[in-house]
């Protein structure tokens, strides 16, 4: 979700942000990256902005997911020229991920 409370200052972000939803990934450590699967329902972006919302998936690996359970980091980020940052998952938000493969 890219939230901005000011309408104005959301249009001009959602503009700049287009196909941000194909630049978000995550890395288990000791792993290449992985690029979020982004809006197979329906598409949310236009030719003029991104949407504000978007539903996103990763395709992790069972050594993957093995690595986390044994205690691997996992960063997630955005690389889009408008918005770019990296972000170590905090091990309770990993853990929490981890859920969703039992």
């Amino acid at each position: 979700m890219l939230e901005y409370q000011d309408v104005e200052q959301r249009k001009a972000a959602l503009a700049l942000l287009k196909g941000i939803e194909h630049m978000v990934w995550l890395q288990v450590d000791g792993f290449g990256p992985v690029t979020a699967i982004a809006n197979e329902d329906l598409e949310r972006s236009t030719e003029e902005k991104t949407s504000a919302v978007h539903f996103m998936r990763f395709e992790l690996d069972a050594e993957m997911i093995s690595a986390l359970r044994e205690g691997a980091e996992l960063v997630m980020a955005a690389d889009h020229s408008h918005y770019s940052h990296q972000v170590q998952v905090p091990d309770a938000a990993r853990e929490s991920l981890l859920a969703d493969f039992d």
